[in-house]
């Protein structure tokens, strides 16, 4: 290796061109850190928090500080903690339930030393005995320090500190500001020795109220260096942060969304003038993925399949209509394990055989077969939804955990994943809708590739209503038809529940008065990618007196607001776009006329990325009522939660409280 002009005696500073301008130098200064034992008097007579009054406790202080130090001749990255939370209500209790974890491998472990725990209520101060400091094994890899805070009552301040110290320099990760409870101010220090470069960003949507970065000379000493490096001196603090809420639906991984400093050793320059490189180009993970046991040889597996499918697979001159057969076929061969396991234990011989497998195998195979057939074929890793979003800035292949085929057909892009029974060709699951991934050309180089869903999303109910006066009862049928992704959903409650219980799970969701007589699927109708059926049904108990009151939505998209935050600072993403449609014809009985009707409504979200429109009209013997919701995104910024909010509230109120009345004479 070429010897490196770096001198590792000076302060190294490397930023991207994004942390450049998240870590600029400020003038700003933030708290010292307050000794433990002692409470200021803003922290003893801390009650109420305005800013969230249905918090159940808040953080008062968090501190925490990562230094490096020589210890027994070893480099040893230092992390102190320093919290206290305030309990505001008893069912805050849960957070007196302490654990920190730490790590080891087969060679190295963490320390754990100096935790001190004290329970404040008002001059009354219970301390933490060592003996009540339990360890837990969580995993080959993990332990955890477990406590209770001793004498816990509404009212109390928790406060706690530790020290780790750790020989693994790579666990300086950076610092979590927002949690599940709000905190008034968060503070991270940080002294990095100048051979010692990580990569740094800066997530969420939150501000930083402290921002500093200084040098500090000779801050290390190495024995037999005639110079001690310099080091980067980093405060980043947070005030008034809000809890993070995860109460409501849509919404991708938390962790893409939650205020956090992330650390990343990119590069360490040692002594001997030599640097390891942690962070690899994509060409180095092009190269490694090549010649990868698990992924680049598994690739290389098409004559084994060419032997061991029938020779009609590829016989089908149409390679759209092969590139099907090739799909059903992998679907119908194998069973998913439910594991996805992409990079480890990939053997596509040995699932073929078994019939059964993980994603990787899975999918894997279907490359293979693709591939076989002729159809060119290539590899795409994700991460799922839950997973959080992949870095896009440098390789970390830890942030992907799935991978599916990409196939280009007379240019055309399909993204194929076989291991769901139901999911048509072309139609990812729900789970891997998650923006982009990396597709995975090892004849070029990888690339970035953004994922699109299917747009055709709908769910449309068409009803007729007629009253039979005599039985004080409604008859009528509905058709019910779910297009894309909701037809998936409904293909595999039809095939994986009996008649019996799927129609009383339907009756049940609709209510008490309300009996489906007949149901139909409608065979000729339905398609992979569209399932319709009918339902004939007979409601009871309308009649009172002279009066009708008829609730016109018998099926009910969203019977509750699923936005209910009242600051939400995270985006809304509902993964594809989507539209619900209900239109119903009412007859008027004879003799009855129509005495009340449902007002007319329209809303629009800017641009018109949501719409919704509702109309209800009466001509001659019949009642017409129209309603239609479409979103027409699949990602709403947070500075449109408020009128998103307020569309479902209009929704929600439309399906719950609109009434027709028909009344005799």
């Amino acid at each position: 290796m070429k010897k490196s002009t770096f001198d590792p005696y000076m302060i190294h500073l490397k930023f991207a061109g994004l942390c450049m301008a998240l870590f600029c130098f400020t003038v700003l200064h933030g708290q010292n850190k307050r000794p433990f034992g002692t409470l200021s008097l803003a922290e003893q007579n801390f009650t109420t928090y305005d800013k969230d009054p249905n918090a159940n406790a808040v953080v008062l202080y968090e501190w925490g500080d990562n230094y490096f130090e020589i210890i027994g001749g070893r480099i040893r990255l230092i992390k102190e903690y320093h919290v206290k939370i305030k309990i505001l209500e008893e069912s805050g209790f849960k957070e007196a339930d302490i654990s920190i974890p730490y790590y080891h491998n087969d060679s190295s472990f963490e320390k754990l030393e100096d935790i001190r725990a004290m329970t404040h209520n008002g001059s009354v101060r219970t301390g933490l005995r060592q003996d009540q400091i339990f360890t837990e094994e969580i995993n080959e890899r993990w332990t955890a320090k477990k406590f209770a805070f001793p004498n816990v009552k509404k009212g109390s301040v928790l406060e706690y500190q530790y020290k780790m110290i750790s020989p693994f320099v790579f666990n300086l990760n950076g610092w979590t500001f927002q949690s599940h409870i709000p905190k008034l101010y968060s503070e991270f220090n940080a002294k990095i020795p100048g051979n010692y470069v990580y990569n740094r960003s800066l997530v969420g949507s939150l501000k930083l109220a402290v921002n500093d970065a200084s040098v500090k000379k000779n801050c290390l000493h190495f024995e037999g260096t005639t110079k001690d490096p310099d080091c980067e001196v980093l405060k980043y603090a947070m005030k008034d942060i809000p809890a993070f809420k995860e109460e409501e639906e849509f919404m991708l991984a938390p962790e893409n969304y939650i205020s956090r400093l992330d650390f990343e050793l990119s590069e360490l320059y040692q002594l001997n003038g030599t640097v390891d490189k942690y962070t690899k180009s994509w060409k180095d993970v092009d190269k490694e993925f090549k010649n990868d046991k698990d992924i680049g040889r598994q690739m290389t597996k098409k004559g084994f399949f060419e032997k061991n499918v029938p020779e009609s697979l590829f016989a089908e001159a149409d390679e759209l209509t092969r590139a099907k057969n090739i799909y059903a076929f992998v679907q119908d061969h194998f069973n998913w394990n439910g594991k996805y396991g992409i990079y480890r234990d990939i053997r596509v011989k040995k699932a073929f055989d078994e019939r059964k497998g993980n994603i990787g195998e899975i999918n894997i195979s279907l490359i293979n077969l693709l591939n076989a057939g002729g159809i060119k074929t290539n590899l795409m890793l994700l991460s799922t939804r839950q997973n959080g979003l992949p870095t896009k800035s440098h390789p970390i292949m830890s942030d992907f955990n799935y991978v599916v085929a990409r196939v280009n057909i007379a240019d055309k892009v399909y993204y194929l994943d076989a291991s769901d029974k139901f999911n048509p060709f072309g139609m990812l699951p729900f789970r891997c809708l998650n923006y982009y991934g990396r597709v995975m050309d090892f004849k070029k180089d990888s690339y970035w590739e953004d994922i699109e869903a299917p747009g055709n999303n709908k769910r449309v109910v068409r009803a007729q209503v007629k009253f039979d006066l005599e039985n004080n009862t409604a008859n009528g049928i509905f058709d019910a038809s779910n297009l894309g992704y909701n037809a998936v959903a409904k293909r595999r409650a039809i095939r994986t529940t009996n008649k019996e219980d799927y129609i009383k799970a339907m009756e049940e969701a609709i209510g008490d008065d309300f009996y489906i007589t007949d149901y139909t699927f409608m065979g000729k109708r339905s398609t992979e990618t569209i399932v319709t059926e009918r339902f004939a049904f007979e409601l009871e108990d309308l009649v009172d007196g002279k009066t009708i009151y008829f609730d016109p939505f018998l099926i009910k998209y969203f019977d509750k607001n699923p936005f209910i935050l009242e600051e939400r600072n995270y985006p809304v993403d509902f993964g594809y776009k989507r539209s619900y449609t209900y239109n119903v014809n009412i007859f008027v009985p004879e003799g009855y006329s129509v005495k009340q009707l449902p007002e007319k409504k329209t809303f629009a979200l800017p641009e018109r990325t949501g719409l919704l429109r509702f109309d209800c009209a009466s001509t001659g013997d019949k009642v017409s009522l129209y309603f239609d919701l479409t979103l027409n995104r699949t990602h709403f910024s947070e500075a449109l939660y408020t009128l998103l909010k307020e569309l479902f509230a209009e929704v929600t109120d439309i399906q719950n409280n609109s009434l027709i009345v028909l009344e005799k004479g």
